[in-house]
């Protein structure tokens, strides 16, 4: 397919700066192929649109305070610096725009400085000097890494705000969005319903915001990211689909963690390694029935993927509609249910 298959219009004014408040209150595009049905609800309905014994499964990824702010020595020229993944012996893989050298110094504060270790093409490295270790050191010093479209600097508040309630194994460079909606009131209403829930792993790292460049599709590479999917997820899914019930994926991440786990027939086994696993429109799925997503980027992978599930045409109609009916977009922004 082409690049261009995965545009729509699209207001900018809709991107949401900030969430709503309570979470749960976010609109809901319900959409139903293959007849491409809409309704409009709003996420804390959640409950009366899925069944007794469905079975949501949830990304409990835990989002790193991974932005920092630096000065390049001896120039002291500002910089930021995104820390991506430890490579461990205190080299971490990072983002960082500009000129630099192996051996460049830069100095982030509190005693802490990053020498470049690497830098090229692919990926730049560095290693980090800090009288604590790097992860406890974001934890006080880092700032939350909020997607640049929102245009607005971190504040105290998005250290909850760009969490979820699931968030429990630290990692990720970007949180996944949809889980972000959920409330313990939620939480609640949905067990009392007997939906069931469940978590996996996928720590959102680069490949998933890796844009796409290629008019083809097909010739895209994703970048790796880690997955762990334990015994007692693989059991609660298993017993879902003995009894018949609906799978539903929170969130473009669970959907890329459950399929990577699924094998050639349709079993799905505990996981524990990378994935890389690209879906566009025509992927068969064997595990995920149901998505719950946030509105996507034009011409992402996300999108890509979620197109795979719903059909192109349904999605740029379910876009459309939400667009016209001013639904907010993006990381902090309202969501989609696809049945």
């Amino acid at each position: 397919m082409q690049l261009s298959d995965f545009d729509f219009p699209f207001d900018p004014s809709l991107i949401a700066a900030y969430p709503c408040l309570p979470r749960d209150q976010a609109r809901l595009l319900v959409l139903r192929p293959p007849d491409c049905s809409f309704a409009h609800r709003h996420v804390g309905e959640l409950g009366e649109l899925l069944q007794p014994g469905d079975l949501l499964v949830v990304n409990d990824t835990k989002v790193l305070a991974a932005r920092v702010a630096g000065r390049k020595h001896p120039s002291g020229a500002e910089v930021e610096i995104l820390f991506v993944k430890d490579l461990g012996d205190g080299i971490w893989e990072v983002l960082i725009k500009g000129t630099f050298h192996p051996g460049q110094i830069i100095e982030m504060g509190a005693e802490a400085l990053a020498v470049v270790v690497e830098r090229g093409a692919s990926r730049t490295t560095v290693r980090v000097e800090s009288p604590t270790p790097l992860s406890e050191w974001l934890r006080r010093y880092g700032r939350m890494p909020l997607p640049p479209y929102l245009k607005r600097a971190p504040t105290d508040q998005d250290r909850e705000w760009y969490q979820t309630l699931f968030a429990q194994h630290e990692g990720a460079v970007a949180a996944p969005t949809a889980g972000l909606h959920f409330t313990p009131e939620l939480l609640a209403r949905l067990e009392q319903r007997g939906v069931g829930l469940t978590t996996v792993t996928l720590h959102v790292g680069t490949g998933t915001f890796k844009p796409v460049t290629v008019n083809q599709i097909e010739d895209h590479q994703m970048g790796a990211e880690w997955v762990e999917i334990g015994s007692e997820a693989v059991r609660a899914i298993e017993q879902v689909r003995a009894g018949r019930r609906r799978i539903i994926a929170v969130g473009t991440t669970v959907v890329r963690a459950l399929e990577t786990a699924a094998q050639v027939d349709g079993q799905i086994r505990p996981y524990r390694g990378e994935t890389e696993m690209f879906v566009t429109p025509g992927f068969q799925f064997k595990v995920v029935d149901a998505l719950l997503t946030n509105f996507h980027l034009p011409r992402t992978t996300l999108l890509m993927l979620v197109s795979a599930l719903a059909g192109t045409e349904c999605l740029r109609q379910a876009y459309a509609e939400a667009v016209r009916e001013r639904y907010r977009f993006y990381s902090y922004g309202d969501a989609m249910l696809i049945l």
